[in-house]
């Protein structure tokens, strides 16, 4: 594929230009995918001392002491938002999770919120039962302004509406209760609004904090939960699934769209689909193949896919057998009998069953595999079920890591999330369009960075970031980072600025010990004469692109002046590209009262 202007791309694809993760193990996305390469299991084996449940529940010869353990699942950095303590100790800890994990996948996009135009719709899925256990609010006999924003702050319901409101955009806001299907199902609704232009823009994902935090589980016998805790994908001896929890959310775009703004995309959506087992279920809530098999057939044929270039095929995999058996049976009825095949692995071997994000896992995985071209090994399977007839489906179980060379010639991933209660959804998801050549850049040309935080901890936080992240990737453009730097960023109180030629004088200015030079910060910036420098009725405009004049801009801008970025890029061909996102300072909220 190219991704030259004139390249006519299918009206239905949705691009991934964003991605936000906090899951057992990983506090980044960058660290999940390092834990999925290295085959890292995530889940923890407690000690009574560690788990907060009943006496008796624990004493249990059947309780199982094994979660996967989110860290941080109780702070957050409301300063950032505008939030007052009271509200954050107001919202629940999922509320808390994902209008950070909306702000990150915004900002990894390289977009600012308050420079955002059009409508950005945010979709997510919640555990409906977490706020009931983290506290519920008093029965107020008279509903007055402090009750009403209790409310809103604790609610599942307003758990998107309020990421909408603390991030100053405008859209639709729609939380779904769709079970362990949910991250699917908010994907499908944002692609769905996408297409038919209802917003510019979506935020989509799901977010889930079990309590008490960290628990364990009781088995029960042809349950789906783990009889010691380890999960094992189409194994012969997998008995379940240990509990999660973690929060994914992606920022979406159409392609087309994408391609033209020079936007950093992961992945496209080329088809989703959801249905419901309804009545024709052996029993409620347990999946049924031909209803499962129709919704995995139905995503494919939306995004025009034949099953014959899936390469990859993302199984919701609970590690128990019966349901592993039935749901690769229902997923070989949607892609027939081919001569080529197809990759099969299962994500809760890594990190358990994440609920209502375990789709969630599911999707990121398959993402960060297109971004990166391998595939990844499923842990936990050292005896395949004979029950699962591979050999008569296109499936092989990925028990390696491996460059991923697919036979059709194009790199594409079916993911699955199934949902008690009968909800099914798949997603299709194809490798990101290859970039066109560019020239290269343009030797020493002076350039300006800019960083700003709330305050001078988190911002010299930010600096140290970034130089190790430019380190780490030296295929990075400065004229890109810069570019996503100065215009993808919300700008804050404490500032820093630095006139660089090259990524090596970058580096440098990051560094602790920089040198003054061509760098500035909040309160040691020079003076610098505003009123001769020119504006529009966006801000300060650049006078000239020679250093000198780019540093008045910096000083001005890290003074407090408004600066008029998109000008300063007028005219470039600078991509968007994922940089570390804001290095939240986050403290301990809990309600135990109103």
């Amino acid at each position: 594929m190219s991704d030259s202007p004139e390249q006519d791309y299918d009206p239905g694809d949705v691009a991934v230009i964003g991605i936000s993760a906090k899951a057992p193990g990983a506090r980044t996305k960058e660290q999940f995918w390092d834990n999925l390469v290295h085959g890292r299991e995530s889940v923890t084996f407690l000690s009574k001392d560690e788990i907060r449940v009943d006496e008796t529940l624990i004493n249990n010869p059947s309780y199982v002491r094994a979660c996967g353990v989110l860290n941080g699942y109780d702070a957050f950095d409301p300063s950032v938002f505008g939030i007052s303590d009271r509200m954050a100790a107001a919202m629940t800890p999922e509320n808390r999770l994902f209008v950070e994990s909306a702000w990150e996948a915004l900002e990894d996009g390289g977009y600012d919120p308050d420079r955002v135009t059009g409508e950005v719709g945010i979709y997510g899925a919640n555990n409906p039962q977490t706020a009931a256990l983290y506290s519920s609010p008093p029965d107020r006999v008279s509903v007055g302004p402090e009750a009403i924003e209790h409310g809103l702050a604790w609610s599942p319901d307003t758990m998107t509406s309020n990421a909408l409101y603390y991030m100053g955009l405008t859209g639709e806001a729609v939380t779904v209760t769709t079970a362990c299907a949910g991250f699917h199902y908010a994907v499908h609704l944002a692609c769905q609004s996408l297409l038919l232009g209802q917003t510019d823009m979506a935020i989509a994902g799901g977010a889930m904090v079990r309590l008490p935090h960290p628990r364990g589980h009781l088995w029960e016998e042809g349950r789906i939960l783990s009889k010691d805790g380890h999960c094992r994908p189409f194994d012969a001896a997998g008995t379940g699934a240990a509990l999660s929890s973690g929060v994914v959310t992606l920022l979406l775009k159409p392609l087309a769209e994408a391609v033209a703004a020079r936007d950093h995309i992961y992945a496209v959506v080329k088809g989703s689909a959801i249905n419901n087992n309804g009545v024709s279920a052996v029993a409620y809530g347990l999946a049924q193949p031909e209803r499962l098999s129709a919704c995995i057939a139905n995503a494919m044929q939306v995004g025009g896919v034949s099953p014959d270039t899936v390469s990859l095929y993302e199984a919701n995999g609970l590690g128990l057998p019966m349901t592993d058996e039935l749901e690769v049976h229902a997923a070989n009825m949607a892609f027939g009998k081919q001569t080529g095949t197809c990759s099969i692995g299962g994500v809760k071997g890594n990190v358990g069953h994440g609920g209502v994000v375990a789709g969630g896992f599911g999707a990121l995985k398959a993402a960060m595999g297109l971004y990166h071209r391998k595939l990844v090994p499923t842990i936990n399977l050292t005896e395949v079920n004979e029950d699962i007839d591979f050999p008569s489906t296109p499936f092989v179980p990925q028990r390696e890591l491996a460059d991923w060379e697919p036979a059709a010639g194009i790199r594409r991933a079916g993911i699955t999330a199934i949902g008690g209660g009968g909800y099914n959804a798949h997603l299709v998801l194809e490798e990101p369009p290859t970039r066109a050549e560019r020239a290269p850049e343009v030797a020493d040309r002076p350039r300006l960075a800019t960083l700003s935080a709330l305050d001078d901890e988190a911002l010299a936080q930010q600096r140290a970031r970034l130089r190790d992240w430019l380190e780490a990737r030296p295929e990075l453009r400065l004229d890109d980072v810069c570019f996503s730097l100065n215009v993808g960023r919300k700008v804050l109180a404490r500032r820093w600025a630095a006139v660089v030629r090259n990524r090596a004088e970058l580096i440098e200015a990051l560094s602790a010990d920089s040198p003054r030079g061509r760098t500035v910060a909040t309160g040691a910036a020079p003076p610098v004469d505003v009123a001769s420098l020119p504006r529009n009725d966006d801000g300060i405009v650049p006078s000239g692109q020679d250093g000198q004049a780019l540093f008045d801009l910096g000083a001005a801008w890290v003074s407090g002046q408004r600066v008029d970025f998109d000008s300063l890029h007028q005219g470039e061909a600078s991509h968007r590209v994922s940089l570390p996102t804001y290095p939240f300072r986050p403290r301990r909220f809990w309600r135990t009262d109103w």
